[in-house]
């Protein structure tokens, strides 16, 4: 079973880019254009990582990520934080909040691809 990226973004060309480069890599993926959209399919579905924009209408993406790490049916889902904010007090708040990484725009896809699979691919059972 494919695992499950929930991609939160205001964008319309970094959602249609993610989505596309996220299928291709063979995640399953969601996606939400603003965060009280994806408090809505965090609901229905949980995902492997959480790939979260901060400045959105509605419900920015600190909220999102408070509300995701309080709840015990979600508080283990990876969150990469992809933000155009790039002050070491805004990067110091997610992380505090209970973000796994934090990316700045303009990013590097491989970078985040491989940032993704790094956080929910798991280690190998050792042959002790």
């Amino acid at each position: 079973m494919a695992q499950k990226v929930l991609i939160v973004d205001d964008d319309p060309s970094i959602l249609l880019s993610l989505d596309f480069l996220m299928k291709k890599a063979g995640y399953a993926v969601f996606i939400a254009r603003d965060g009280a959209e994806a408090l809505d399919i965090l609901q229905r579905e949980i995902p492997d990582c959480l790939v979260l924009d901060i400045m959105m209408p509605e419900v920015d993406g600190y909220e999102v990520l408070r509300q995701v790490k309080e709840n015990a049916a979600t508080s283990h889902i990876k969150v990469i934080m992809l933000s155009a904010k790039s002050r070491e007090t805004d990067i110091q708040q997610a992380m505090e909040l209970g973000a796994d990484n934090y990316i700045t725009k303009p990013f590097a896809t491989k970078k985040l691809l491989e940032d993704i699979r790094l956080l929910i691919t798991p280690w190998p059972k050792s042959h002790l």
